[in-house]
């Protein structure tokens, strides 16, 4: 298999497994749908309370408009709290609720369960193969991670 080929391949599989799974966990809740990139926005300030938003922006590599618009979106919702920050009071600090923190962690134990029940669905040698290739899409990630940080 070709550079080029495993890459296509690779893509169209990863969009695929994450594309079913987030439909397959939509189907078991009742709030309101939050999209993909407000998904992102409060996973990093649950595990960056008080972040700004510029400093979201650019972390999820967005723009700042766009992370505003989220931000209101959210704190209208009852998942973030946007203050003010005391260091400068012209920026913001976002926060997030209680509600943010139980959506995330209900979604993701709602993830693992479906992923779980998955993979135990495949054979040992399938299984094998996905604990070797761990390591590799760890490796994956890290290195569109520093892509993404030197552009």
């Amino acid at each position: 298999m070709g550079s080029q080929s495993l890459a296509d391949d690779l893509s169209a599989a990863l969009v695929g497994v994450q594309r079913l799974i987030r439909r397959r966990l939509r189907r078991g809740t009742t709030a309101p749908r939050l999209r993909g990139a407000e998904v992102e926005l409060l996973r990093l300030v649950v595990e960056r309370p008080g972040i700004g938003v510029s400093d979201a922006a650019k972390e999820l590599y967005l723009a700042g408009n766009s992370v505003s618009t989220m931000v209101n979106h959210l704190a209208r919702d009852g998942y973030l709290i946007r203050e003010t920050n005391p260091a400068d009071r012209r920026a913001a600090r976002l926060l997030p609720t209680e509600a943010a923190e139980a959506r995330l962690r209900d979604w993701r134990e709602r993830r693992t369960a479906l992923v779980r029940r998955q993979v135990a669905r495949l054979d040992e040698a399938d299984r094998k193969a996905l604990e070797a290739a761990l390591p590799a899409l760890r490796k994956l990630a890290e290195n569109l991670h520093e892509e993404a940080e030197e552009t």
